[in-house]
């Protein structure tokens, strides 16, 4: 009788053991998501910061420069692009195409000499550069968290707890190939 007792605590130990181990790795899991969801809202932040400013400044651009009609309206267009974007690909892609489309506005000013030296004009460009930097910090602190949450989701035998908790793997907030590079610009057109 006795024995029977020690094997029964012995099942019921191990059977504690696997629900408790299976418990700690759920909750992790679950914090994990919650941690890359919370870094993705970030990026979502300060890229709707960035999309605010952009109005402010294709209008001081466009009391120097009316006859860039073209460029302001590409740049309206991206932001526009961005701020209809779902989901972490479609937002990498417009901020991609909005960064270009910044970039040849940026192109545009430098044949202003009033323009750069207007202060909204250099207070919006600061405000410009300080929200690229949040945005590349948390590009940055989002892409980690995911990494940490897709090798998690990988790894034996947190993949079995994963893949039973509906738990999948999650996207980076990559620039597009060839993005990365300088555009070439030409008004010659």
């Amino acid at each position: 009788m006795k024995k029977s007792y020690m094997i029964i605590g012995v099942i019921l130990i191990i059977l504690l053991a696997f629900i408790f181990f299976f418990i700690g790795n759920y909750n992790s899991l679950v914090t994990l998501s919650e941690n890359v969801d919370n870094k993705y809202a970030d990026i979502e932040v300060q890229l709707e910061r960035r999309a605010d400013l952009i109005p402010n400044l294709v209008n001081t651009v466009k009391g120097y420069a009316s006859h860039e009609e073209k460029v302001m309206d590409d740049v309206l267009k991206a932001r526009e692009n961005l701020m209809n974007a779902k989901g972490v690909e479609e937002q990498a892609e417009a901020n991609d195409e909005l960064t270009t489309a910044i970039d040849k506005l940026m192109i545009v000013v430098e044949n202003y000499p009033d323009l750069k030296a207007s202060t909204n004009f250099i207070n919006l460009q600061d405000e410009l550069a300080g929200t690229e930097n949040r945005i590349s910090t948390a590009r940055r602190d989002y892409n980690e968290v995911v990494r940490e949450y897709n090798a998690k989701i990988k790894k034996i035998p947190t993949n079995i707890i994963a893949s039973i908790g509906g738990f999948d793997e999650k996207d980076y907030f990559e620039a597009e190939e060839g993005k990365t590079e300088v555009p070439n610009v030409s008004f010659d057109e």
